[in-house]
């Protein structure tokens, strides 16, 4: 099992990740996803921690190939130790 953050920094504000200087931003900020979408790992993001802001900041879980029912397992024991279904971020509209 690998561990890795989800993102590479609090999660962008609405409307930061438009403009001409998107793509490289994109790339920047999901720089541990990417390679395991391209290999085909399994892989699980879950939202155990919480920014500044409190917005949800995610932990990346990567398996072995074929072992999506580790990752599972691992979700549903981690959801239940530290439940996150009911905290919501502040609402800026």
């Amino acid at each position: 099992m690998l561990v890795t953050p989800t993102l590479a920094g609090p999660p962008p504000k609405i409307g930061a990740l438009s403009g001409d200087d998107s793509t490289d931003r994109i790339r920047e900020i999901m720089q541990y996803t990417a390679q395991f979408n391209m290999t085909g790992q399994p892989a699980i993001s879950l939202p155990l921690h919480m920014s500044a802001d409190g917005l949800p900041m995610g932990v990346q879980f990567v398996g072995a190939p074929y072992r999506e029912d580790l990752l599972l397992r691992l979700a549903a024991q981690l959801e239940t130790a530290a439940p996150w279904s009911q905290r919501r971020p502040a609402v800026h509209a």
